[in-house]
């Protein structure tokens, strides 16, 4: 779950959702015993808890209907996630991984960063996970900047679509430990103005084998995929 600072990051996105259903505990499970060394998963807030799912509506992932933030959490709990599974909560995610990886949080709604910052110190404080295992990640700057007023230690991912005029500018003003790049808005001069901004940079979704080639070949940092095993076996 520690990466050594020269070590390529492998993040198995959603869990290993290529192979069982996404954001459940079945396929953190799954990531988990194929050796991934980091998750990443989703989280909403509703009610006074964090449910880990990534789309804004029930129709997608589960056999629930309409917005994730309009639903009881009784409800989001009774629902089925897929192979009988039931949405999580990020409590619960934390729990069950444990130390065994570490855990990169994305924040998909508003308001979700003081909730997840407050369970992040909590398992702090009785040590069941430290700083260096978690990175919270999200589209929604103002989510992040809220973050690092909180707390400083905890490391953020800045998320982007599209290659910003500026490249990785943005990310450093966020004071961010990452910079989260989409596979078809990647290019080595994107690559090389966050390294040289002191950042780490990471692309999603590489599922595809010629995908790795090339973006390795870009000198990036990690990928996010939904196949842990394409990326587990080419780490050094």
């Amino acid at each position: 779950m520690k990466d050594p600072e020269n070590e390529f990051f492998c993040f198995a996105h959603r869990g290993a959702s290529g192979h069982e259903p996404e954001n459940t505990l079945l396929s953190i499970e799954k990531a988990i015993s194929m050796g991934a060394p980091w998750i990443e998963v989703d989280v909403f807030a509703v009610e006074d808890e964090l449910v880990v799912i990534h789309d804004e509506r029930l129709e997608y992932r589960t056999n629930g209907s309409g917005y994730v933030t309009e639903k009881t959490l009784a409800y989001l709990r009774s629902l089925d996630a897929g192979k009988g599974q039931r949405i999580p909560l990020l409590r619960e995610v934390f729990d069950f991984v444990g130390r065994r990886a570490g855990i990169n949080v994305e924040l998909k709604g508003a308001g979700t960063a003081v909730p997840t910052v407050k369970l992040i110190c909590e398992y702090i404080a009785r040590q069941s996970c430290h700083h260096d295992q978690l990175i919270l990640s999200s589209f929604n700057h103002q989510e992040l900047q809220i973050v690092k007023h909180l707390d400083p230690d905890i490391r953020i991912g800045a998320l982007t679509l599209g290659i910003p005029r500026h490249y990785a500018e943005f990310a450093e003003a966020l004071q961010a430990f990452s910079v989260h790049a989409g596979l078809a808005f990647i290019n080595r001069d994107f690559v090389d103005d966050a390294h040289r901004r002191g950042l780490k940079i990471f692309v999603y979704t590489v599922n595809l084998p010629d995908d790795l080639s090339r973006v390795r070949a870009m000198g990036v940092d990690g990928v996010f995929t939904n196949f842990p095993e394409l990326v587990i076996s080419q780490r050094i």
